[in-house]
C-alpha cells in the first residue's frame, strides 16, 4: 500500500528530488516516540547506507526514496528434490520459487538461497547421480541439440543483420519506462491493453533498427545484452498478457479495480485459483491452467493492520 501511494504522488507532479521521483520517508516523529538508541537498534544500517550514498543524516532529515522494481517473481517446476523437468537440472535459490506462493518477501528470496544450497543439494543430487553416472547421454551430435544450435546462430544472424540507428540500451530503457508505468505494483485493464500494444510496437522497432556494435565471432557483451533484450520483450508481452488475464489482486499483482475499501488486494478464489502456465507457441501465447489445491493452510489477508 505505502509503495502504490508514494507512486501516486509522484505520477500526480508531487515527487521530490532533483528529477522528482521521489518521496519523503520522516523519522522525526519515531525518533521523538521511541528514541533515537531504539530506531538505530532497529534501522542503524539502513540509516548508514544511506548516508553513506547521499552524504545525508536522515536522523535530522527526511530520506529521500521512490519504489523500484524488485525482482520478477515467478519460479521453475521442481520436484521433491529440487530437480526441474530436464533431468540433472535442479532449480535453486531465488530461481525455486514454488513454496512462496503469490508474494515472495525480500529476505526470503537469499534464505532460499542458504537453505537449498546449505541443507538440501548435498543431500539430493547424489539421488541423481547415483543413477546418471551409468548411463549413457546425448552428445553435441544429437539432433535435437543440433536443431536448438542452428535456431540460435540463425537469430544471432538475424540480429546482427539489422544493422540500424538505435543501442540496445535506448531500447531496453523504453521497456523499462512501460512495464513500469502500467505493469508494476499496481495494474488495470487500460494500463495493460495500452502496454501490450506499445510492447509489441518496440519489439517490431527493435528487429527493423536496433545496432550491435562489434562482431558474432568474438565476446561481445553488446550482442549478448540485445539477445537477452529480446527476450525480455517476449517476457514483458506475456507479463501483461497474463496480469490482463487474471481478474483479481492476489500477492504482488495488484489490479486497481480489485480491492477492498481499505486497499488491500481483493482475491477472486472461486476464478481464479490456479497456477497460469502459459505455453509459448510461434508468437502466440496458450494459457493451461494448474489448479491449486489446499488442504492444510487455507490462503488468508495479507494485512499489516
Amino acid at each position: 500500500i505505502s509503495s502504490r501511494a508514494a507512486k501516486e504522488r509522484i505520477d500526480a507532479g508531487h515527487g521530490v528530488g532533483n528529477l522528482k521521483n521521489a518521496v519523503y520517508l520522516d523519522f522525526k516523529h519515531a525518533i521523538e516516540r521511541f528514541g533515537r538508541d531504539v530506531i538505530e537498534d532497529r534501522y542503524g544500517n539502513l540509516f548508514s547506507m544511506y548516508k553513506k550514498i547521499t552524504g545525508i543524516d536522515a536522523y535530522k532529515e527526511p530520506m529521500k526514496i521512490s519504489p523500484a522494481a524488485h525482482f520478477s517473481m515467478g519460479g521453475l517446476w521442481v520436484d521433491y528434490e529440487l530437480m526441474t523437468t530436464i533431468p540433472g537440472l535442479y532449480a535453486l535459490g531465488e530461481c525455486n520459487y514454488a513454496d512462496h506462493g503469490a508474494n515472495r518477501l525480500g529476505a526470503n528470496s537469499l534464505l532460499q538461497a542458504s537453505i537449498d544450497g546449505y541443507f538440501i543439494l548435498p543431500n539430493t543430487i547424489n539421488n541423481y547421480l547415483e543413477g546418471a553416472l551409468k548411463e549413457e547421454h546425448p552428445g553435441v551430435d544429437h539432433p535435437e541439440f543440433s536443431k536448438v544450435e542452428n535456431e540460435v546462430r540463425e537469430q544471432i544472424k538475424r540480429i546482427m543483420a539489422v544493422k540500424g540507428e538505435r543501442t540496445v540500451d535506448d531500447f531496453h530503457r523504453e521497456l523499462g519506462k512501460v512495464m513500469w508505468q502500467e505493469c508494476a505494483m499496481s495494474r488495470n485493464r487500460q494500463g495493460l491493453e495500452r502496454a501490450i500494444v506499445q510492447i509489441k510496437e518496440i519489439h517490431a522497432e527493435f528487429w527493423k533498427d536496433v545496432r550491435v556494435t562489434g562482431s558474432d565471432d568474438e565476446m561481445n557483451p553488446e550482442l549478448e545484452k540485445a539477445l537477452r533484450l529480446a527476450d525480455f520483450i517476449e517476457l514483458a508481452i506475456l507479463m501483461c498478457t497474463d496480469a490482463l488475464q487474471r481478474e483479481e489482486s492476489c500477492g504482488a499483482h495488484f489490479r486497481e479495480e480489485y480491492q477492498t475499501e481499505e486497499g488491500e488486494a481483493l482475491r477472486n478464489d472461486e476464478d481464479f485459483a490456479y497456477v497460469s502456465a502459459w505455453e509459448y507457441n510461434a508468437g502466440d501465447f496458450i494459457l493451461h491452467k494448474e489448479k491449486l489445491e489446499f488442504e492444510y493452510v487455507q490462503p488468508s489477508v495479507r494485512s499489516y493492520k
